[in-house]
């Protein structure tokens, strides 16, 4: 994958997340703040200019995003977002090319950062309950088609986010209202799921 094809696929990823933005508004405005929308767009934007700008090989690239996403204002899914770039970043090739193999350092690497900083797991209602799944998908690919492993990685995304709603929220302010989350979808978690959704498509 070169570094058009990945940046291609990280402005599509951020278009289908600003698509989301009056549902991620709606899902956080019954226990949370109901800014989740808007700094999900804000974050978004912030990564598809700074992708569309960037003159550099795939670590460059990723690293403008992260910068880009770290002078934001607003929002406690901002300092994870720019960890989880950040974090990708550091493990991604200074070159024009990456492999299947280089795809997957890539993403350890972001994951690794990010679930050092939250310390949430599976279960506890929050944009890890996609990205973990998502994550996990990705290291267990074992063919050579980037395609196939961006699908799988929205798949358990995906899946992971629906289960979301089987869950009480243990973070922020959604864990006041207890059991009452049951039922309701995690903000973080759907507009992670979106995207690797946007990341699937070529």
């Amino acid at each position: 994958m070169t570094t058009h094809e990945f940046a291609l696929r990280l402005q599509h990823a951020c278009a289908s997340v600003m698509a989301a933005e009056q549902e991620l508004t709606e899902i956080d405005s019954k226990f949370g703040d109901a800014d989740h929308g808007l700094t999900m767009t804000k974050i978004a934007k912030a990564i598809s200019a700074a992708v569309e700008a960037s003159d550099g090989g795939i670590q460059t690239m990723l690293d403008d995003a992260a910068m880009a996403v770290m002078s934001l204002n607003g929002g406690s899914a901002v300092p994870l977002w720019n960890t989880w770039l950040d974090g990708m970043q550091e493990a991604a090739p200074e070159g024009d090319t990456v492999d299947i193999a280089g795809i997957q350092a890539i993403f350890a690497g972001g994951f690794a950062e990010i679930d050092d900083m939250s310390g949430a797991k599976v279960g506890d209602k929050t944009m890890m309950d996609a990205l973990i799944p998502a994550s996990g998908a990705i290291a267990a690919y074992t063919g050579s088609d980037e395609q196939a492993l961006f699908t799988a990685a929205a798949q358990a995304a995906a899946k992971g986010a629906e289960n979301t709603r089987q869950f009480v929220s243990k973070f922020g302010r959604a864990k006041s209202y207890g059991e009452k989350t049951i039922g309701t979808p995690d903000a973080g978690a759907v507009s992670m799921a979106y995207f690797f959704q946007g990341l699937a498509q070529a």
